[in-house]
């Protein structure tokens, strides 16, 4: 090696003597802070128990906030249900009161011929 190549290495070496060792000890604290941190990042990583517990707690959120818009829908197609059906389900329930008071006999015809199909059924089983 020539003079020259080896002057360079000299002359970090004594630029880091020089330097004030509060400075020094300023770096080090600085490096083991950092190391710190990416020490508590990896293990953080690593912690299968944690991370699954994570993992479950996002879960229990996304099910959470799907339950609720399954909530509001159905409230929502109930709403509607109700403001459809009123009028319908009161119409059917007053047609089938009128007919059968007009027609006592036809409905007691009906109902008795249900009333063996059913129990015709039962016993055949």
């Amino acid at each position: 090696m020539s003079a020259a190549e080896r002057g360079s290495p000299q002359t970090t070496d004594e630029q880091e003597s020089s330097r004030d060792p509060a400075e020094i000890r300023g770096e080090i604290e600085d490096t083991r802070e950092e190391l710190g941190e990416t020490v508590a990042a990896v293990a953080e990583k690593t912690d299968v128990k944690k991370q699954a517990q994570a993992k479950k707690d996002e879960l229990k959120r996304q099910a959470a906030e799907k339950a609720r818009e399954v909530r509001t829908k159905i409230n929502e197609a109930t709403e509607t249900t109700k403001e459809a059906a009123p009028e319908s389900a009161t119409e059917s329930v007053q047609q089938a009161q009128r007919l059968a008071q007009e027609n006592p006999v036809h409905l007691a015809i009906a109902g008795a011929f249900v009333a063996g199909l059913v129990l015709g059924r039962l016993l055949s089983r």
